[in-house]
C-alpha cells in the first residue's frame, strides 16, 4: 500500500469558489482525510501548489490550512512536471488563456465553468486539449 502523490498548480484560489469550494473543502478535506483510497489499497494524496496575484494573500491563505508550497509565478509552477494537473478558478476573462498555456506546458486541466467568454475561445481550448 502506497501512497501516490497528485501534484496539482491551483491558480486563483483566494477568489470565495477557488478557496472555500474547490481549495478547502475538496483538497485540504482529502488531504485531511488521509488522502483517497483507492481499490488496490494505495492512497492518492493530493499536493498543492497555490498560484496567485497577491503575495502576502496567497501566503496567508497557504499557511492557514498547512500547504508548504505557494508563490506568485505561474510559469515556474508550470514548468515543474511533478505536477500534472492545472487548476484554474481566477477570473474568466483570463480562463482560455491561462488553459491554453498550462495544456502547451502538457497539464491535464480542471477549471470552473465557463472555459471562455464566447464560443471561438472556447473551442481552441477544446483543440488545445485534443
Amino acid at each position: 500500500m502506497a501512497t501516490q502523490r497528485l501534484g496539482i498548480v491551483m491558480n486563483g484560489v483566494t477568489g470565495r469558489m477557488g478557496m472555500n469550494q474547490h481549495l478547502i473543502r475538496s483538497i485540504v478535506a482529502i488531504r485531511n482525510q488521509g488522502g483517497v483510497m483507492l481499490t488496490n489499497g494505495d492512497r492518492v494524496m493530493p499536493d498543492p501548489v497555490l498560484i496567485g496575484r497577491n503575495a502576502e494573500k496567497i501566503e496567508a491563505l497557504a499557511k492557514a490550512h498547512g500547504i508548504a508550497r505557494y508563490g506568485t509565478n505561474l510559469d515556474a509552477a508550470l514548468d515543474n512536471r511533478e505536477d500534472t494537473v492545472f487548476f484554474d478558478a481566477g477570473t474568466t476573462q483570463m480562463r482560455p488563456t491561462l488553459l491554453a498555456r498550462a495544456l502547451r506546458a502538457g497539464k491535464h486541466v480542471y477549471c470552473e465553468k465557463p472555459i471562455a467568454t464566447n464560443l471561438a475561445e472556447a473551442i481552441e481550448v477544446c483543440k488545445l486539449a485534443q
